[in-house]
């Protein structure tokens, strides 16, 4: 009996990129490597002026990468429409954050079934002063149109949803990269935060929340990890509050497992989240979280009391009370941990990743049954 070759789906994610150290790229690297090594999927990734490097993150070798140069919004145009033919995908997913993501349903006139994944709020797009408002209420019609056009649009967490008013509307959250069998002891005096570092992260708040837990614990450090174009500006911050010997920025680490599990808490200062994938991170570390209550995710994910805590946003001493009380309550920092350890097991990818299978399998079917538009 002859072997039968088997007809994999081919499933076309198109990016920005996949050679940087965000949490888009993470997240793809999981998703799309537990896809390619577990399911029926031939996986193809798409990304821009990519060709030669090599992913931050690593992926699945099933995987099939293609890059195209972008050299403007024409070179653009043409390559995605000649990659996409060559490739030909069944199911095509969007991970590109800015308005062209949004287009690519009439640039593409559609191929196949298309899903939109926004992995950040709105608010990252907000534009200040009163010529601001305008394009940035011009830009948020546009992206609702092409929101629309899409067969499911896929936001991270339940008040993400909040942020569009579209019936195509799905919650799908990220998955965890990793969880780890040793976990933190949280017996050092390190606290840590993961980000970029950007007015979103706001680590410049970070810095002066720590100044006010740095006179109550001068032998405890805050170690901040994140790609740091700007970096001289916090550091001159960091220098300005008498903090060299406190704070710390590092440029991003692949292995950043290693440095969550030598610390005792973690903190996020965000003024907006699209997720934040960095507290299930930790907390898959048992590592208590501490967030600004931001739009929208880290309410979706802390319980707050139970797992970490969450202060209004903008509140440093309350924040830095937080952090503080956690730094002298050695029991209740350890009692939260082991919640947020238990909170993170519903992230696994053999829980997330299944649900995409299910979305995808429903979106052949509703093409199939002559319901694809």
């Amino acid at each position: 009996m002859k072997n039968e070759k088997v007809d994999l789906m081919k499933l076309l994610y198109i990016t920005n990129g996949i050679t940087g150290s965000g949490g888009l790229e993470r997240v793809l690297s999981v998703k799309a490597s537990y896809l390619a090594d577990n399911y029926k999927y031939e996986v193809h990734i798409l990304s821009l002026n990519e060709e030669g490097k090599e992913p931050f993150y690593k992926f699945s070798s099933q995987i099939i990468f293609h890059t195209l140069s972008y050299t403007g919004i024409y070179s653009y145009i043409k390559g995605i429409i000649r990659s996409v033919k060559k490739i030909q995908p069944d199911i095509i997913s969007v991970c590109d954050d800015g308005l062209k993501g949004f287009l690519l349903p009439i640039i593409l006139r559609k191929p196949c079934p298309m899903i939109y994944e926004r992995h950040v709020s709105k608010e990252i797009s907000r534009q200040t002063g009163k010529l601001g408002s305008i394009k940035t209420s011009i830009l948020y019609k546009l992206m609702h149109i092409g929101g629309r056009l899409y067969n499911r649009f896929i936001v991270l967490t339940e008040r993400n949803k909040l942020e569009w008013k579209l019936s195509n509307i799905e919650v799908i959250a990220n998955p965890l990269p990793f969880y780890p069998e040793v976990i933190s002891e949280l017996k050092n005096k390190k606290v840590i935060n993961v980000g970029k570092l950007s007015y979103q992260k706001a680590q410049d708040i970070l810095i002066e929340i720590w100044e006010r837990v740095s006179k109550a614990h001068d032998d405890w450090t805050l170690d901040i990890y994140g790609k740091n174009e700007k970096k001289s500006s916090y550091h001159d911050l960091i220098i300005e509050k008498n903090l060299e010997s406190n704070v710390f920025i590092h440029d991003p680490v692949k292995m950043i497992d290693e440095k969550y599990q030598e610390s005792s808490i973690f903190v996020l200062t965000s003024r907006f989240e699209g997720f934040g994938m960095v507290l299930i991170e930790a907390m898959a570390y048992g590592i208590p979280c501490i967030s600004f209550d931001c739009p929208y995710g880290p309410a979706d994910i802390i319980t707050n009391g139970e797992d970490g805590f969450l202060v209004s946003v903008g509140d440093i001493q309350q924040l830095a009370d937080r952090i503080i009380y956690l730094i002298e309550n050695e029991d209740k920092r350890i009692e939260m941990g082991q919640n947020a350890r238990t909170k993170a097991e519903k992230y696994l990818p053999e829980s997330i990743v299944p649900l995409w299978d299910d979305l995808f399998k429903e979106l052949i079917d509703e093409k199939n049954n002559n319901n694809f538009s």
